[in-house]
């Protein structure tokens, strides 16, 4: 979707949001279930629309709260 968003910045993005370090969270881990709310999500969002991922909406991310899943959808990398 972006070539400005890379795999290691979604990855601190959501680290910060959460208060954890990056390395602790597992591509596939539910990110619902590491604390994640709607809110934070939706800051996530409009960094990443910022960003240049426009066309991001929540419902892109809420469907599957997954690191690998985001990334994948805003980068086409690997988490």
């Amino acid at each position: 979707m972006n070539q400005t968003l890379s795999a290691e910045r979604i990855r601190a993005d959501v680290a910060e949001l959460i208060g954890c370090d990056p390395a602790e969270i597992e591509p596939e881990e539910n990110l619902t279930d590491l604390g994640l709310d709607s809110v934070r999500t939706m800051v996530l969002i409009d960094r990443w629309r910022t960003a240049g991922a426009a066309s991001l909406e929540y419902a892109d991310l809420a469907e599957q709260p997954e690191l690998a899943h985001w990334t994948e959808l805003l980068t086409g990398e690997a988490a």
